[in-house]
């Protein structure tokens, strides 16, 4: 029997460290597609689906922008989901997760940027080895409005639905993938967009002590991937 493999929808534009942390992230085999550049696997005919398990990357843009590839990824997404197969949104694919499920996604008017509590609502075997209240980091300007009407909400903290399952797909508005040079690199690129003093602050307490602090977090990738094996 081979080894079961994760596909990565990486979301992202541009150059970035997203593939290389989700392959980080994971000891099953991991294959990438850009879908922001249009490279959306095909649908399969029947039960063969590119990978055992699917992830879906953030993203600089939002999910309710009119964009071909968005369109094409979320209704890739929703028939993953409805094939039966694993798929873990994060940041931005968690709000694409809840889009193509029937959720809405709404803009904060403000940035969640940096570490924050997140404390978990719901007991469920994908948050297993992760504390009730949790670090994690957080960089984004959207959130889940309402949830699909399968959706049980595991997590959330005062500004945003941070967790959410819906069967064998969950998504996550928090980045457990980040390794500190990448927390330093997605604040960095805040400037101009945010006041200096605010991206000045956030940098500040993004230290190696602090970072650490964020290890519960991980549990979710592990957990994934019992799911992703126990399917494969």
């Amino acid at each position: 029997m081979s080894e079961p493999t994760i596909t990565l929808l990486d979301a992202s534009i541009g150059q970035t460290p997203a593939e290389q942390n989700f392959r980080r992230a994971f000891d099953l085999p991991v294959t990438a597609w850009k879908v922001s550049d249009g490279d959306v696997p095909p649908v399969p005919d029947g039960d063969m689906w590119t990978g055992d398990g699917v992830v879906i990357s953030g993203s600089q843009t939002a999910v309710y922008e009119d964009r071909t590839w968005i369109d094409r990824t979320a209704e890739w997404v929703a028939d993953a989901v409805a094939a039966g197969v694993p798929v873990l949104g994060v940041c931005w694919g968690h709000q694409l997760l809840a889009r193509a499920l029937g959720g809405t996604v709404e803009p904060m008017g403000a940035y969640e940027l940096g570490y924050a509590t997140v404390e978990r609502v719901a007991a469920d075997p994908f948050f297993d080895g992760i504390d009730d209240s949790f670090l994690a980091f957080e960089s984004h300007s959207d959130a889940v409005g309402e949830l699909p009407d399968e959706a049980t909400l595991l997590a959330e903290n005062n500004r945003a639905t941070q967790a959410f399952r819906v069967e064998n797909a969950f998504g996550v508005q928090f980045h457990p993938e980040y390794d500190i040079d990448t927390a330093r690199w997605v604040v960095q690129n805040k400037e101009g967009e945010l006041p200096t003093e605010r991206v000045e602050r956030v940098l500040d307490a993004i230290t190696p002590e602090r970072h650490a602090d964020t290890a519960s977090a991980n549990h979710v990738f592990e957990n994934f991937e019992k799911l992703v094996r126990r399917r494969g």
